[in-house]
């Protein structure tokens, strides 16, 4: 019997996958605990419609990422700071800072988590930092460290 599976089910398969099991397992089983249903052609077309909506989602994410990418690289982020005699920062700009100023001077809300910096910030001067948008896309941030 062929069955649309409504939740993951080990050994089985994932959600909304279609699969073909025995009639006792799909009745006594799957359908009786409403982990799968019975793929008639309703079940198959909601199946395929569900993936399609899901590609064109996954689609439109990925373009968003490529412009905010380009967006990015003609941004520079300037980021006063104060320092000590020996020019070194009193603390560090972190990818928290640089978030909420790329907030307030661009308006581009980009998640702190997204912002990938090896070692924090602690001297003056001109930055490339990296910033993950999307699953293999990425795009840079110049930052600008400078005295208050």
């Amino acid at each position: 019997m062929k069955v649309v599976l409504l939740a993951d089910v080990k050994g089985q398969g994932k959600k909304n996958d279609v699969i073909e099991v025995s009639d006792g397992y799909a009745k006594n089983f799957l359908i009786a605990r409403k982990l799968a249903k019975v793929a008639d052609a309703q079940a198959l077309n909601d199946v395929k419609v569900k993936e399609a909506a899901r590609q064109y989602r996954i689609e439109t994410e990925k373009k968003e990422a490529r412009e905010m990418a380009e967006k990015l690289k003609a941004i520079q982020v300037k980021i006063p700071a104060s320092s000590g005699a020996d020019g070194k920062l009193y603390g560090s700009v972190t990818s928290k800072e640089i978030a909420e100023r790329l907030e307030a001077d661009h308006k581009l809300v980009i998640d702190k988590r997204k912002i990938v910096m090896k070692d924090p910030i602690k001297a003056y001067g001109k930055y490339s930092v990296e910033v993950k948008l999307y699953t293999e896309i990425t795009g840079t941030i110049n930052v600008l460290v400078c005295e208050k």
